[in-house]
């Protein structure tokens, strides 16, 4: 268990110190993650809805990550960004185009074909349409999660792919832990996370009880 808890830790931790130091992208992440809570108690309820909600989280997120992140070379971590995107458990940002254009499609193929070769039945009104957009906005987000789970499988291994699924899940939990802060750090005019540079490493104390067990054992 142990080096489960370890592994979700490095993944989150890579996460928050190579893709979230400005403030105003962990406001964001903070603004997503309450959307994406809507979006869970939803998802039995109103499908439908639960996919227009989800995409609103989504873009909340993602402009955080395009607009307001800092590129170039990270004199933080002191790595490139190429570096960073290489190893990213997840969605780098060649895939988040890719997957956000997908996205975009979707209401364009439904204009292009209200159907959908049958798949719905021919909309009554604009708020039918409406709602066949967020039934294949959600297959999309729980398509693409999916894909790159089974793309971890392949590449790396199957716990991989199972803690960064579980990672995904539960990160509007961790990120309202760990940002509920950041609206009052940038009211303060601070847009760089400066906490970042001096964290520890979030899987130090599942390492520290790893090598206490073996000393007991031994």
């Amino acid at each position: 268990m142990p080096r489960y808890y370890k592994t979700l830790q490095t993944q989150r931790f890579d996460d928050y110190r190579y893709y979230h130091q400005s403030r105003i992208n962990q406001t964001l992440h903070l603004i997503s993650a309450v959307i994406f809570l809507v979006c869970y108690a939803l998802l039995f309820k109103d499908p439908a809805m639960a996919g227009l909600v989800g995409w609103l989280a989504m873009l909340t997120r993602q402009t955080g990550h395009f607009f307001f992140e800092p590129n170039g070379y990270d004199h933080v971590n002191d790595v490139t960004n190429d570096y960073k995107e290489s190893v990213k458990v997840g969605y780098n940002q060649t895939r988040k185009i890719v997957l956000l254009t997908v996205w975009g499609l979707v209401p364009v193929a439904l204009f292009a074909f209200p159907t959908l070769f049958g798949l719905f039945a021919e909309p009554a009104g604009r708020m039918d349409f409406v709602r066949h957009v967020g039934v294949l906005w959600l297959g999309v987000g729980i398509g693409g999660g999916l894909f790159r789970v089974i793309q971890l499988f392949a590449t790396q291994d199957v716990s991989t792919g199972l803690i960064w699924a579980f990672k995904v899940l539960t990160d509007p939990f961790h990120n309202i832990a760990l940002y509920w802060k950041s609206p009052l750090a940038l009211l303060r005019g601070e847009l760089i996370d400066p906490t970042i540079k001096h964290a520890s490493h979030w899987g130090a104390e599942a390492e520290d009880a790893e090598a206490e067990e073996a000393t007991h054992l031994t």
